[in-house]
């Protein structure tokens, strides 16, 4: 079964950057469209980007010229690039596919915390 695994988060202050991955083993997502998401502390999971399997990109308005979703289907990897963070970023977050039919098991995830 396909499991999906997070990783690049870390602390950071504001507006810094960083370079989500999320690496698929045991299958291929390539022909599936894919997205990142996140969530805070007491707040529901929330999508912030989404690639499709030919590369088009859709972000959230709260990270729209931050944010950049990318992907690399030879390489089963999705990355997420993060720029001019703010404290209103931080969270968990988690790639998984955009179609709910689709989903796999949730991975992990990665913390991101954006602090000074």
């Amino acid at each position: 079964q396909l499991q999906l695994v997070e990783s690049g988060g870390g602390l950071v202050q504001p507006g810094g950057s960083l370079r989500l991955s999320c690496a698929a083993s045991g299958g291929t997502f390539s022909i599936n469209a894919m997205g990142w998401y996140r969530q805070a502390p007491g707040k529901q999971r929330e999508l912030v980007a989404g690639i499709g399997s030919g590369g088009y990109t859709n972000y959230a308005d709260s990270v729209k010229g931050r944010f950049t979703i990318s992907r690399d289907n030879a390489r089963n990897t999705v990355y997420l690039q993060m720029n001019s963070l703010k404290p209103d970023d931080t969270a968990v977050y988690y790639c998984n596919a955009l179609v709910p039919g689709s989903r796999y098991p949730w991975g992990q995830g990665t913390q991101v915390t954006v602090s000074s």
